[in-house]
């Protein structure tokens, strides 16, 4: 499979290629950064697989639409308006989009919703750490962890989610996510969920050391799309699991 790397210049883009360069099934034939035609570098390629910003989800999912190429989809931190705008191009084309591109990341993502089901009146907080050049917060990995547990206890994101805590905040409530970003250092990813109740405590817990875990995933989801009609996935999709 020919693939285009966008956002080349980024840390991830340059995990991405280095992980198209390592796999046997794939080929890396063109690359782009800001500035560049993104059309052109389309159409030497089967698939493009996108790190690079969210502002400029727009434009490559218009040149993929016209040119009929599959994405993969790894940016996070888009808007309402972008986020309806991938879905609508995924009428056309078969996008794989996720927040994290990490088996084992996935797998945090398959436990929390099981957990979620069986804990779901335990307390419940989700903190994330990321290095200090990490330019949204919370991560998209920790946004989704938040979306799978209200989806199982029936929470709101925007009602019963609390975003740190500072001051004389009162007593926790018990119908409410707390969420919490850390910045520092080189940290390439922490993700931990916490159930707690009177008398104990279930933490899950996944940690990135290299961010060629994502990288691979990646270039694993493009290999996927082979052949797939148009339509919105998931890494969980890509990864055969199910409820």
């Amino acid at each position: 499979m020919n693939i285009l790397v966008t956002g080349i210049s980024g840390r991830m883009g340059q995990a991405v290629r280095q992980a198209v360069e390592m796999n046997a099934q794939t080929t890396l034939t063109s690359t782009h950064d800001v500035g560049q035609d993104v059309a052109a570098a389309m159409k030497q390629a089967d698939c493009a697989i996108d790190f690079s910003f969210h502002g400029f989800t727009p434009e490559l999912l218009a040149v993929a639409v016209a040119q009929g190429k599959p994405l993969v989809i790894g940016t996070t931190g888009h808007t309402p308006e972008e986020k309806a705008a991938i879905t609508e191009a995924s009428r056309q084309i078969p996008i794989v989009f996720a927040s994290n591109y990490s088996v084992g990341v996935n797998t945090l993502f398959w436990l929390t919703r099981k957990a979620a089901r069986i804990l779901r009146d335990y307390d419940i907080e989700i903190v994330e750490m990321h290095h200090h050049h990490k330019l949204d917060a919370p991560s998209g990995t920790a946004r989704t962890l938040c979306q799978i547990v209200c989806e199982e206890t029936g929470m709101d994101e925007d009602k019963d989610v609390m975003h740190g805590r500072e001051g004389l905040v009162g007593a926790r409530p018990q119908r409410q996510i707390g969420m919490h970003s850390l910045r520092g250092g080189d940290v390439v990813g922490d993700h931990t969920v916490i159930f707690a109740t009177e008398g104990e405590r279930v933490e899950l817990t996944h940690k990135a050391s290299s961010r060629m875990t994502f990288a691979s995933g990646a270039v694993r989801a493009a290999l996927w799309l082979q052949d797939k009609p148009a339509g919105l996935y998931t890494m969980q999709d890509v990864l055969g699991f199910t409820d």
